[in-house]
């Protein structure tokens, strides 16, 4: 029975991911080992899809944002590609974008575009990437609160990168805005995950995406889905950053009941996005 439900989950690419960064050129592949592994974008869906993942979420990360932001003009160029990447995919891909506190007229205008364009994730939003902290933002920042009450207001998901160094700031983000849907990306070693958990247990908005660091310690989707409830993890792996195989093969492997897996690997995604 248990090799039945793998084959029909996987043979079948019913996994939603929803923490990846699709790219459309080099500039914009976020591997880690990029000088000797590189994949076409076309090549994305298959790849994946050998996973049993048949859709994708997320944004578009151009890895010169390692520099501070002197514009928006670059965040709204990966946002751009976020949606041409979507022309290119179809419904297999759900694209993410970008705002940023520094500019907070431009952002809300960005979130005004996205809708109009029926984009409702938000993010993965990577402060450490995009110049947050030399333009004297974070994540409890008035000017992000004005951005994502906004974000709010149309219903949107906002996923967000964990800044274990910020974590008054992520509560304020959270806890201010208990109409947006949070997803906290990367569970982290088992005291960030505690974390994790302990804000969950207050904020019924808040989610955790399994990608980055974490799931490699055996019994840690058991621990959460005791504890808070398996409604409340979304399958993601950081692609291309991370082998979307091993993160397949990790939910699988839980002691978790097969409806625990479904929810993590596809069901959750699904109610939160409305796909």
């Amino acid at each position: 029975m248990t090799a039945l439900f793998e084959q029909n989950i996987v043979g079948e690419r019913q996994i939603i991911d929803f923490h990846t960064h699709p790219y459309r050129k080099r500039g914009e592949f976020m591997g880690m080992y990029g000088e000797s592994f590189y994949l076409e974008p076309e090549e994305m869906p298959e790849d994946l899809g050998r996973a049993g993942i048949g859709v994708f979420c997320g944004s578009v990360i151009d890895s010169d944002h390692r520099v501070a932001m002197e514009s928006f003009d670059r965040v709204r160029e990966v946002n751009d590609a976020a949606l041409q990447l979507r022309e290119k995919f179809g419904d297999a891909y759900v694209p993410g974008f970008h705002v940023h506190p520094a500019f907070v007229s431009e952002s809300l205008a960005e979130v005004e575009r996205m809708h109009a364009e029926g984009v409702g994730l938000v993010g993965e939003l990577v402060p450490y990437l995009q110049g947050w902290q030399q333009a004297g933002c974070d994540y409890g920042s008035e000017a992000l609160m004005e951005i994502l009450a906004r974000a709010g207001e149309y219903g949107m998901v906002v996923s967000y990168h964990t800044m274990p160094e910020w974590p008054q700031q992520m509560e304020k983000m959270v806890s201010r805005n208990p109409g947006v849907t949070f997803v906290a990306a990367h569970p982290g070693q088992k005291e960030d995950y505690l974390h994790h958990v302990e804000r969950m247990r207050k904020y019924p908005n808040l989610y955790l995406d399994i990608s980055g660091t974490g799931l490699f310690r055996y019994g840690l989707l058991a621990a959460c889905a005791q504890t808070v409830g398996a409604e409340r993890i979304l399958f993601g792996t950081d692609y291309p950053i991370c082998n979307p195989r091993m993160y397949v093969q990790a939910v699988l492997g839980e002691h978790i009941s097969q409806e625990d897996k479904k929810r993590i690997l596809f069901g959750n995604a699904k109610r939160i996005l409305g796909i």
